[in-house]
């Protein structure tokens, strides 16, 4: 009469309920205030950021890619010191980026400043949080810390509430219009 719990269970969809603090804040329109005061701050320290690069001849335009070869050389001085920066990223930055610093120059610069105006504009929230988190751990890699793991912390929460964290802007009309890929019919 021992049936295991293997066998009990399998074929069967478990689902278990949300608790009710989380279902409300990344379920429930209503917890969009919130995400709106959260979404704000973020974006205008990313566009604040990348306005500075945008603007800025060492990032952009004649001298493009010395202020990130300034950058670059600090975090492989950090890794040769064996302070902050781990080997495997020093040597990312070393053989892949500073010979590029160019490219990613620009590609920091106008990053920055996607990634500030769609979370001001509340377009496309979790897509632009994803990548602030991103650069946000890029930067944490790199031995940079000042508001980079606030950031980073914030950026994650608004990609776990990228459903309803829009609501107080764009995102409410266009995530109807864009779909998601599990609703999209074939």
């Amino acid at each position: 009469m021992f049936v295991s719990i293997k066998e009990e269970l399998r074929g069967k969809n478990i689902v278990i309920p949300e608790n009710p603090v989380s279902n409300f804040l990344f379920n429930n329109t209503r917890s969009g205030l919130i995400w709106l005061v959260v979404r704000l701050y973020l974006g205008y320290a990313w566009v604040t950021a990348g306005w500075g690069k945008v603007t800025n001849p060492k990032w952009v335009g004649a001298e493009a890619g010395t202020g990130l070869t300034g950058f670059i050389n600090g975090a492989i001085g950090k890794a040769a010191d064996g302070k902050d920066v781990s080997g495997w990223y020093a040597s990312f930055l070393e053989n892949m980026v500073l010979p590029n610093a160019k490219v990613f120059s620009y590609m920091v610069a106008f990053g920055e400043l996607l990634v500030g105006l769609g979370l001001i504009l509340g377009l496309l929230t979790g897509v632009a949080a994803f990548f602030g988190a991103f650069m946000n751990a890029s930067f944490l890699f790199a031995g940079t810390l000042s508001t980079n793991p606030l950031l980073f912390i914030l950026a994650t929460w608004l990609v776990l509430a990228w459903k309803v964290a829009g609501w107080y802007g764009l995102d409410r009309w266009a995530l109807p219009l864009l779909g998601t890929p599990w609703s999209r019919k074939r």
